[in-house]
Protein backbone atom coordinates (compact mmCIF):
# COMPACT_ATOMS: atom_id res chain seq x y z
CA UNK A 1 0.00 0.00 0.00
CA UNK A 2 1.30 3.53 -1.11
CA UNK A 3 -0.03 6.81 0.19
CA UNK A 4 -1.31 8.42 -3.46
CA UNK A 5 -2.35 12.00 -2.76
CA UNK A 6 -2.20 14.47 0.12
CA UNK A 7 -5.92 17.29 0.08
CA UNK A 8 -6.56 19.71 2.95
CA UNK A 9 -9.83 21.10 3.51
CA UNK A 10 -10.67 24.47 5.06
CA UNK A 11 -13.87 24.41 6.79
CA UNK A 12 -16.01 26.33 8.87
CA UNK A 13 -16.05 27.25 11.58
CA UNK A 14 -12.56 27.67 12.13
CA UNK A 15 -10.81 24.06 11.04
CA UNK A 16 -8.77 22.53 9.31
CA UNK A 17 -9.05 19.04 7.89
CA UNK A 18 -6.69 16.48 5.90
CA UNK A 19 -7.25 13.50 3.68
CA UNK A 20 -5.10 10.78 2.95
CA UNK A 21 -5.49 8.81 -0.19
CA UNK A 22 -3.93 5.42 -0.54
CA UNK A 23 -3.78 3.05 -3.93
CA UNK A 24 -5.79 0.48 -2.11
CA UNK A 25 -8.76 2.94 -1.59
CA UNK A 26 -8.37 3.25 2.32
CA UNK A 27 -8.12 6.72 3.40
CA UNK A 28 -7.52 8.52 6.54
CA UNK A 29 -8.41 12.07 7.69
CA UNK A 30 -6.67 14.06 9.94
CA UNK A 31 -7.20 17.51 11.16
CA UNK A 32 -3.99 20.00 11.52
CA UNK A 33 -5.03 23.53 12.21
CA UNK A 34 -3.92 26.51 14.82
CA UNK A 35 -7.09 28.43 15.24
CA UNK A 36 -6.56 31.74 13.31
CA UNK A 37 -3.46 30.39 11.02
CA UNK A 38 -5.40 27.82 9.32
CA UNK A 39 -4.27 29.09 6.06
CA UNK A 40 -0.33 28.84 7.65
CA UNK A 41 -0.74 25.07 8.57
CA UNK A 42 -2.37 24.18 5.40
CA UNK A 43 0.96 25.42 3.32
CA UNK A 44 3.03 23.70 6.23
CA UNK A 45 0.75 20.25 5.13
CA UNK A 46 1.67 20.66 1.72
CA UNK A 47 5.62 21.10 1.71
CA UNK A 48 5.51 18.36 4.34
CA UNK A 49 3.72 16.13 1.75
CA UNK A 50 6.69 14.98 -0.12
CA UNK A 51 7.84 13.06 2.80
CA UNK A 52 4.95 10.98 2.45
CA UNK A 53 3.63 10.53 -0.52
CA UNK A 54 4.24 7.13 -2.88
CA UNK A 55 4.87 5.73 1.27
CA UNK A 56 3.54 2.57 2.96
CA UNK A 57 0.90 4.64 5.43
CA UNK A 58 1.53 1.28 7.90
CA UNK A 59 4.99 2.97 9.07
CA UNK A 60 3.39 5.49 11.34
CA UNK A 61 6.77 6.13 13.83
CA UNK A 62 8.54 6.14 10.68
CA UNK A 63 6.17 8.98 9.06
CA UNK A 64 6.38 10.85 12.32
CA UNK A 65 9.96 10.87 12.95
CA UNK A 66 10.95 12.16 9.25
CA UNK A 67 7.92 14.40 9.22
CA UNK A 68 9.57 15.86 12.29
CA UNK A 69 13.16 15.58 11.93
CA UNK A 70 13.88 16.11 8.22
CA UNK A 71 14.03 19.35 8.05
CA UNK A 72 16.60 21.57 10.00
CA UNK A 73 13.97 23.91 11.56
CA UNK A 74 11.26 22.05 13.90
CA UNK A 75 8.72 22.07 16.18
CA UNK A 76 6.85 25.21 17.12
CA UNK A 77 2.72 25.21 16.83
CA UNK A 78 2.76 25.35 12.84
CA UNK A 79 5.41 22.70 12.52
CA UNK A 80 3.49 20.15 15.06
CA UNK A 81 0.51 21.13 14.38
CA UNK A 82 0.77 20.02 10.38
CA UNK A 83 2.61 16.90 11.57
CA UNK A 84 -0.68 15.83 14.06
CA UNK A 85 -2.81 16.03 10.90
CA UNK A 86 -0.52 13.25 8.89
CA UNK A 87 -0.35 11.38 12.40
CA UNK A 88 -4.03 10.94 12.61
CA UNK A 89 -4.65 10.42 9.29
CA UNK A 90 -1.96 7.52 9.67
CA UNK A 91 -3.73 6.03 12.76
CA UNK A 92 -7.04 6.18 10.90
CA UNK A 93 -5.39 4.29 7.61
CA UNK A 94 -3.72 1.54 10.41
CA UNK A 95 -7.09 0.79 11.79
CA UNK A 96 -9.27 0.86 8.91
CA UNK A 97 -6.25 -1.64 7.29
CA UNK A 98 -6.83 -3.94 10.12
CA UNK A 99 -10.27 -3.37 11.49
CA UNK A 100 -9.73 -1.94 15.12
CA UNK A 101 -9.81 0.88 16.49
CA UNK A 102 -7.09 3.10 17.02
CA UNK A 103 -6.40 2.43 20.75
CA UNK A 104 -6.77 -1.60 20.12
CA UNK A 105 -3.34 -1.11 18.41
CA UNK A 106 -2.31 1.37 21.55
CA UNK A 107 -2.27 -1.57 23.47
CA UNK A 108 -6.21 -1.77 23.85
CA UNK A 109 -8.66 -0.06 26.25
CA UNK A 110 -7.98 1.03 29.45
CA UNK A 111 -12.07 1.94 30.38
CA UNK A 112 -15.45 1.85 28.25
CA UNK A 113 -16.11 5.35 28.61
CA UNK A 114 -14.34 8.63 28.69
CA UNK A 115 -15.97 11.79 30.89
CA UNK A 116 -16.16 14.73 28.83
CA UNK A 117 -16.52 18.64 29.87
CA UNK A 118 -18.24 21.81 28.46
CA UNK A 119 -17.45 25.27 27.54
CA UNK A 120 -19.84 28.33 29.45
CA UNK A 121 -19.58 31.90 29.49
CA UNK A 122 -17.75 33.01 26.50
CA UNK A 123 -14.47 34.69 26.17
CA UNK A 124 -15.68 37.04 28.27
CA UNK A 125 -17.57 35.16 31.17
CA UNK A 126 -21.41 36.08 31.86
CA UNK A 127 -24.17 34.85 32.74
CA UNK A 128 -22.45 32.00 34.44
CA UNK A 129 -25.34 29.90 36.47
CA UNK A 130 -27.25 29.92 33.48
CA UNK A 131 -25.21 28.79 31.12
CA UNK A 132 -23.44 26.36 34.19
CA UNK A 133 -27.84 25.14 34.74
CA UNK A 134 -28.29 24.65 30.92
CA UNK A 135 -24.92 21.67 31.01
CA UNK A 136 -26.15 20.26 33.96
CA UNK A 137 -29.91 19.98 32.42
CA UNK A 138 -27.99 18.51 28.86
CA UNK A 139 -26.18 15.75 31.72
CA UNK A 140 -22.88 17.16 32.27
CA UNK A 141 -21.01 16.91 35.54
CA UNK A 142 -18.13 19.26 34.87
CA UNK A 143 -17.93 22.51 33.16
CA UNK A 144 -14.81 25.17 32.20
CA UNK A 145 -15.20 28.85 32.44
CA UNK A 146 -12.36 32.06 31.66
CA UNK A 147 -11.70 33.35 34.85
CA UNK A 148 -12.08 36.85 33.35
CA UNK A 149 -12.00 39.07 30.52
CA UNK A 150 -8.57 41.32 30.12
CA UNK A 151 -7.03 41.64 33.62
CA UNK A 152 -4.32 43.88 34.49
CA UNK A 153 -1.04 43.08 35.79
CA UNK A 154 -1.35 44.04 39.19
CA UNK A 155 -5.79 44.22 38.53
CA UNK A 156 -7.74 45.79 41.34
CA UNK A 157 -9.71 44.27 44.16
CA UNK A 158 -12.98 44.75 42.22
CA UNK A 159 -11.39 42.97 39.15
CA UNK A 160 -10.43 40.22 41.84
CA UNK A 161 -13.48 39.77 43.38
CA UNK A 162 -15.50 39.58 40.55
CA UNK A 163 -13.59 36.53 39.46
CA UNK A 164 -14.16 34.74 42.53
CA UNK A 165 -18.06 35.82 42.71
CA UNK A 166 -18.37 34.06 38.65
CA UNK A 167 -16.69 31.01 40.45
CA UNK A 168 -19.00 30.77 43.01
CA UNK A 169 -22.14 31.04 40.90
CA UNK A 170 -20.77 28.04 38.93
CA UNK A 171 -20.07 26.21 41.91
CA UNK A 172 -23.59 26.73 43.23
CA UNK A 173 -25.13 25.94 40.04
CA UNK A 174 -23.07 22.75 39.87
CA UNK A 175 -23.43 21.48 43.60
CA UNK A 176 -21.12 19.86 45.25
CA UNK A 177 -21.04 16.81 43.22
CA UNK A 178 -19.98 18.03 39.81
CA UNK A 179 -16.67 19.52 39.28
CA UNK A 180 -15.69 23.42 37.71
CA UNK A 181 -12.72 23.90 35.70
CA UNK A 182 -11.55 27.74 35.66
CA UNK A 183 -9.42 28.81 32.57
CA UNK A 184 -7.11 31.54 33.47
CA UNK A 185 -5.88 31.33 29.77
CA UNK A 186 -2.91 33.05 30.15
CA UNK A 187 -4.43 36.49 30.95
CA UNK A 188 -3.22 36.71 34.29
CA UNK A 189 0.21 37.50 35.52
CA UNK A 190 1.98 35.45 37.93
CA UNK A 191 1.52 37.76 41.37
CA UNK A 192 -2.63 38.22 40.31
CA UNK A 193 -2.12 34.33 39.43
CA UNK A 194 -0.89 33.49 42.98
CA UNK A 195 -3.48 35.89 44.71
CA UNK A 196 -6.14 34.72 42.51
CA UNK A 197 -5.39 30.53 43.24
CA UNK A 198 -6.06 31.26 46.93
CA UNK A 199 -9.24 33.21 46.74
CA UNK A 200 -10.41 30.23 44.21
CA UNK A 201 -9.73 27.90 47.15
CA UNK A 202 -13.25 27.75 48.76
CA UNK A 203 -14.84 26.58 45.14
CA UNK A 204 -12.81 23.55 44.83
CA UNK A 205 -11.38 23.70 41.17
CA UNK A 206 -11.10 20.41 39.57
CA UNK A 207 -8.11 22.42 38.08
CA UNK A 208 -7.07 26.04 37.20
CA UNK A 209 -5.85 26.12 33.59
CA UNK A 210 -2.58 27.87 32.71
CA UNK A 211 -2.35 30.08 35.10
CA UNK A 212 0.54 32.22 33.01
CA UNK A 213 1.95 32.41 29.54
CA UNK A 214 3.45 28.90 28.71
CA UNK A 215 7.02 31.50 27.52
CA UNK A 216 6.95 32.35 31.40
CA UNK A 217 6.68 29.06 32.86
CA UNK A 218 9.59 28.38 34.29
CA UNK A 219 10.66 30.21 38.01
CA UNK A 220 6.60 31.95 37.51
CA UNK A 221 4.98 28.57 36.97
CA UNK A 222 6.75 26.93 39.84
CA UNK A 223 5.67 29.76 42.10
CA UNK A 224 1.96 29.30 41.19
CA UNK A 225 2.02 25.86 42.12
CA UNK A 226 3.57 26.51 45.25
CA UNK A 227 1.15 28.91 46.28
CA UNK A 228 -2.21 26.99 46.66
CA UNK A 229 -3.83 23.62 46.98
CA UNK A 230 -5.39 24.29 43.69
CA UNK A 231 -4.37 21.90 41.04
CA UNK A 232 -2.61 23.49 38.40
CA UNK A 233 -3.17 22.39 34.35
CA UNK A 234 -1.07 23.33 31.36
CA UNK A 235 -0.30 22.83 28.20
CA UNK A 236 -2.51 23.64 24.71
CA UNK A 237 0.45 25.94 23.53
CA UNK A 238 2.92 23.14 24.62
CA UNK A 239 3.61 20.97 21.43
CA UNK A 240 6.13 18.38 22.13
CA UNK A 241 7.39 16.43 25.16
CA UNK A 242 10.16 18.25 25.30
CA UNK A 243 8.13 21.39 26.01
CA UNK A 244 5.99 19.42 28.50
CA UNK A 245 9.30 18.53 30.56
CA UNK A 246 9.40 22.29 32.41
CA UNK A 247 6.16 22.53 33.19
CA UNK A 248 5.91 19.02 34.78
CA UNK A 249 9.16 19.43 37.13
CA UNK A 250 7.62 22.91 37.96
CA UNK A 251 4.53 20.84 39.51
CA UNK A 252 1.75 20.77 37.23
CA UNK A 253 -0.68 18.11 37.87
CA UNK A 254 -2.83 18.16 34.72
CA UNK A 255 -1.05 18.13 31.21
CA UNK A 256 -3.11 19.22 28.19
CA UNK A 257 -1.71 19.01 25.18
CA UNK A 258 -3.51 19.57 21.82
CA UNK A 259 -3.94 16.32 19.66
CA UNK A 260 -3.62 18.91 16.91
CA UNK A 261 -1.21 21.09 18.06
CA UNK A 262 1.19 18.49 19.73
CA UNK A 263 1.95 15.75 17.11
CA UNK A 264 -1.17 14.10 17.38
CA UNK A 265 -1.80 10.56 19.09
CA UNK A 266 1.73 9.66 18.37
CA UNK A 267 3.39 12.07 21.07
CA UNK A 268 0.33 12.54 23.16
CA UNK A 269 0.91 8.75 24.22
CA UNK A 270 4.75 9.78 24.47
CA UNK A 271 3.30 12.98 27.12
CA UNK A 272 1.38 11.15 28.92
CA UNK A 273 4.15 8.77 29.50
CA UNK A 274 6.00 11.03 30.85
CA UNK A 275 3.58 12.77 33.01
CA UNK A 276 3.17 9.43 34.52
CA UNK A 277 6.28 9.09 35.73
CA UNK A 278 5.60 12.53 37.74
CA UNK A 279 2.58 11.54 39.22
CA UNK A 280 0.49 14.24 36.61
CA UNK A 281 -3.01 13.28 34.91
CA UNK A 282 -3.64 14.40 31.28
CA UNK A 283 -6.91 16.16 30.21
CA UNK A 284 -6.29 16.73 26.20
CA UNK A 285 -7.58 20.80 24.89
CA UNK A 286 -9.71 20.40 22.40
CA UNK A 287 -12.46 22.67 21.44
CA UNK A 288 -11.72 21.72 17.71
CA UNK A 289 -13.51 19.60 15.10
CA UNK A 290 -14.81 16.08 15.22
CA UNK A 291 -11.34 14.46 13.97
CA UNK A 292 -9.23 16.43 16.72
CA UNK A 293 -11.68 14.87 19.33
CA UNK A 294 -12.19 11.24 17.63
CA UNK A 295 -8.00 11.12 17.86
CA UNK A 296 -7.93 12.52 21.42
CA UNK A 297 -10.39 10.00 22.50
CA UNK A 298 -8.30 7.26 20.99
CA UNK A 299 -5.77 7.97 23.45
CA UNK A 300 -8.28 8.51 26.45
CA UNK A 301 -8.99 4.99 25.87
CA UNK A 302 -5.76 3.81 25.85
CA UNK A 303 -4.27 5.76 28.60
CA UNK A 304 -4.49 5.07 32.31
CA UNK A 305 -3.42 8.41 33.50
CA UNK A 306 -5.95 10.32 31.56
CA UNK A 307 -8.50 12.64 34.00
CA UNK A 308 -11.47 14.36 31.30
CA UNK A 309 -11.68 15.31 27.81
CA UNK A 310 -12.90 18.97 26.37
CA UNK A 311 -15.25 18.93 23.31
CA UNK A 312 -16.49 21.93 21.50
CA UNK A 313 -20.43 20.70 21.42
CA UNK A 314 -22.35 23.90 21.61
CA UNK A 315 -19.40 26.03 22.46
CA UNK A 316 -19.06 29.89 21.20
CA UNK A 317 -16.59 29.93 18.40
CA UNK A 318 -18.97 27.15 16.55
CA UNK A 319 -21.84 29.69 15.39
CA UNK A 320 -23.86 27.84 13.56
CA UNK A 321 -21.50 24.87 12.43
CA UNK A 322 -20.92 22.07 14.97
CA UNK A 323 -18.34 19.27 14.76
CA UNK A 324 -20.91 16.39 14.08
CA UNK A 325 -22.25 18.22 10.93
CA UNK A 326 -18.93 16.66 9.46
CA UNK A 327 -19.82 12.95 10.24
CA UNK A 328 -22.14 10.53 8.44
CA UNK A 329 -22.94 9.14 12.09
CA UNK A 330 -23.21 11.11 14.57
CA UNK A 331 -23.89 8.75 17.31
CA UNK A 332 -20.25 7.88 18.65
CA UNK A 333 -20.24 11.58 19.87
CA UNK A 334 -23.52 10.44 21.95
CA UNK A 335 -22.82 12.12 25.22
CA UNK A 336 -24.85 10.76 28.30
CA UNK A 337 -23.80 11.40 31.87
CA UNK A 338 -21.08 13.21 30.63
CA UNK A 339 -19.32 10.39 29.24
CA UNK A 340 -18.58 9.38 25.95
CA UNK A 341 -19.00 5.90 25.78
CA UNK A 342 -15.65 3.66 24.02
CA UNK A 343 -15.60 4.10 20.25
CA UNK A 344 -15.64 0.54 18.29
CA UNK A 345 -15.43 1.90 14.84
CA UNK A 346 -12.24 1.42 12.72
CA UNK A 347 -9.37 3.74 12.73
CA UNK A 348 -10.25 7.25 14.69
CA UNK A 349 -13.82 5.50 14.99
CA UNK A 350 -15.40 8.01 12.87
CA UNK A 351 -17.24 8.32 8.92
CA UNK A 352 -16.05 11.98 7.88
CA UNK A 353 -19.07 13.15 5.29
CA UNK A 354 -16.24 13.82 2.92
CA UNK A 355 -19.90 15.41 0.32
CA UNK A 356 -20.80 17.81 3.43
CA UNK A 357 -16.63 18.49 3.94
CA UNK A 358 -16.32 19.35 0.19
CA UNK A 359 -18.89 21.58 0.17
CA UNK A 360 -18.20 23.46 3.50
CA UNK A 361 -14.82 24.04 1.83
CA UNK A 362 -15.71 25.73 -1.12
CA UNK A 363 -16.79 28.77 1.42
CA UNK A 364 -13.88 27.97 3.79
CA UNK A 365 -13.33 30.47 6.68
CA UNK A 366 -11.12 33.42 7.51
CA UNK A 367 -11.06 32.85 11.39
CA UNK A 368 -8.61 35.45 12.87
CA UNK A 369 -7.64 35.26 17.05
CA UNK A 370 -9.41 38.33 18.24
CA UNK A 371 -7.14 41.28 19.47
CA UNK A 372 -8.03 42.90 23.04
CA UNK A 373 -6.63 45.90 24.31
CA UNK A 374 -6.96 47.69 28.34
CA UNK A 375 -8.54 51.07 28.72
CA UNK A 376 -5.61 52.42 28.32
CA UNK A 377 -5.02 51.43 24.75
CA UNK A 378 -2.53 48.76 25.28
CA UNK A 379 -2.23 45.67 23.92
CA UNK A 380 -4.01 42.79 26.54
CA UNK A 381 -4.05 39.01 26.28
CA UNK A 382 -6.48 36.79 24.46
Amino acid sequence: MKITDVETFLVPPRWLFLKLSTDEGVVGWGEPVVEGRAETVRAAVHELADLVLDQDPLRIEEHWQALRRAGFYRGGPVLSSALAGFDHALWDIAGKVRGVPAHELLGGPVRDRVRVYSWVGGDRPGRIAEAVAAQVEQGFTAVKMNASGPMAAVASAAEANAVLARARQAREALGPDRDLAIDFHGRVSPAMARRLLRMLEEVQPLFVEEPVLPETQGGALASVVACSGVPIATGERLYSRWDFKPALDAGVAVVQPDPSHAGGISELRRIAALAEVYGATMAPHCPLGPISLAASLQVAFATPNFLIQEQSLRMHYNAGTEFVDYLVDTTPFEFRDGHVARLTGAGLGIEVDEAAVRRAAETGHAWRTPWWRHDDGSLAEW
